[in-house]
């Protein structure tokens, strides 16, 4: 595994703090660090994103990290209580602002 890079870091530390039953998007991530974008915060999660809440970065529209991961993803939001949309979490009450300690 090749080591683990400034932004990588800056990532993962980030998704560390997203709250229990909040999410981020992979854009959500780039924009708050201001830099990358949703691709390459995709491949920092797909490459170090185990040993973080890595079930708390989805993509925009709600779905979970992987396809195969879905029935991973469901466990762990229906343990945290995150707003749900069937299968999906629901951004419009999900999505942490990378600044507030807004828990459920």
């Amino acid at each position: 595994m090749e080591p683990v890079n400034p932004f990588a870091e800056r990532v993962l530390d980030l998704v560390e703090r997203i709250p229990p039953g909040k999410v981020m998007s992979y854009g959500d991530i780039a924009e708050y660090l201001g830099e990358g974008g949703p691709r390459q915060v995709g491949k920092v999660m797909s490459t170090w994103g185990g040993g973080v809440p890595w079930w708390r970065v989805v993509h925009a529209d709600g779905s979970g990290a992987a396809a195969d991961h879905v029935q991973r993803c469901l466990a762990h939001w229906r343990d945290e209580g995150t707003p749900l949309r069937g299968e999906r979490v629901d951004m419009r009450l999900a999505r942490w602002d990378g600044r507030s300690a807004d828990f459920q």
